[in-house]
Parts: structure tokens; C-alpha cells; sequence
């Protein structure tokens, strides 16, 4: 399986991947390094980072529906833990309403909605895509994923 970069020109086939997962797709834009798997039949799986400062938000996480329990989201939340605090990032943040249970047994920790960074309260998806019932989570990256000499 290789991840790769996705390209603006890929945003309309990331965006009907995001659709068919119930996952809001209104402000996708250069500013979300969006990350994916492909295959014959297409987008397979796809993750976002949404930098801001150093902290960031997983954004957009969606596994194509035959590829659902093949480790793939696993694997695709893994490389963006990687690529985040390579480029500085300190912690990712997210907000979910089916995949709580999802993100726990991968090191995220549910948390108040009120103890968000300022940045992360102040991104689309925090006041006003992901509804005010979202589980809000976060996760701090090992020293070891930070830029190198860190």
C-alpha cells in the first residue's frame, strides 16, 4: 500500500469519497494536505491534516466501503501522525460522530470541547461543519515523530 500526496485536481473525486462516508466536504482546499490509496477502481481510502500552528486537525478520514476492516484507516491515520509531527506538529486534534471508539484505540483521548486550542475553535470544521454533539479528541505526538534534531 502506498500513500501519497493528493492534488487539487483530485479534490472532486476526495470529495465524492467524503460524501458517500457522511463526511462534510464545504471547505476542502489547498490548506488541507489531504494524503490517499488508490487502486484500479479509484480513491481507497484518504486523511487530511489541517495545520495551524503546532497543532493540528485530522480532518476527513474515509475508507472506500470494500476496503473497511483491511487496516487501511489505520494505516492512513499512522502516516499522517508521521508526516504531521515531521513538519513540526505537536498534536492533532479531531472531532467525530461515528468513530470515537475508532480514534480511542488509537491513542486519542477525549476532551471538553471548551479545552480546544484557540486555532482548532477557530476552523471551520470546529464552529461550523462538525455539529456541537461531536466527540472532540485529541492526541499528543511522540518526540520521536518530531522534525528531526527536535
Amino acid at each position: 500500500m502506498r500513500i501519497m500526496p493528493l492534488g487539487a485536481d483530485e479534490l472532486p473525486e476526495v470529495a465524492a469519497l467524503l460524501g458517500a462516508n457522511g463526511l462534510p466536504t464545504d471547505d476542502l482546499s489547498p490548506g488541507i494536505a489531504l494524503f490517499g490509496v488508490r487502486d484500479g477502481h479509484g480513491l481507497e481510502g484518504v486523511v487530511g491534516i489541517e495545520r495551524h500552528g503546532e497543532v493540528g486537525l485530522l480532518r476527513s478520514l474515509a475508507v472506500r466501503h470494500d476496503r473497511r476492516q483491511s487496516g487501511l484507516g489505520s494505516a492512513l491515520v499512522l502516516e499522517a501522525e508521521r508526516l504531521a509531527g515531521a513538519n513540526g506538529i505537536r498534536a492533532l486534534y479531531l472531532l467525530t460522530t461515528t468513530a470515537e471508539a475508532f480514534f480511542a484505540r488509537r491513542g486519542y483521548v477525549p476532551a471538553p470541547r471548551v479545552r480546544a486550542p484557540a486555532a482548532i475553535q477557530h476552523s471551520s470544521e470546529f464552529t461550523s461543519l462538525c455539529p456541537d454533539t461531536a466527540a472532540f479528541m485529541g492526541k499528543t505526538l511522540p518526540a520521536e515523530m518530531g522534525v528531526s534534531g527536535s
